[in-house]
């Protein structure tokens, strides 16, 4: 049950090995091609220097919005975090009083 599983060996054939030939001979080597990368469908994106100008100020201006949001949430969060505390020090000064006043 917990036994290992192996894979079968493969059943590729074998290249035969080269044979050692005795003659001084020199033999004879055919070229061959190297394989070609088959051509892409897809098109190809030329950027004009008006295309990249608009690229570089469409992504400036993403920087730009993004860089708002975050500092926004930040600013939220920040002014939530002082409000909760004045309430706390609010709340602690009634209760403060109210023991008191026994």
């Amino acid at each position: 049950m917990l036994t290992p599983k192996y894979p079968t060996p493969d059943t590729a054939p074998v290249a035969p090995a080269p044979v050692a030939t005795t003659d001084n001979t020199p033999a004879t080597i055919t070229p061959t091609r190297a394989p070609v990368a088959p051509a892409s469908n897809r098109p190809t994106v030329q950027l004009t220097p008006g295309s990249a100008l608009a690229l570089a100020a469409g992504g400036g201006a993403v920087v730009l919005v993004v860089g708002a949001v975050l500092v926004s949430m930040l600013l939220a969060v920040a002014i939530t975090g002082v409000s909760v505390a004045l309430v706390a020090v609010v709340l602690r000064s009634l209760v403060k009083d109210l023991h008191n006043h026994r």
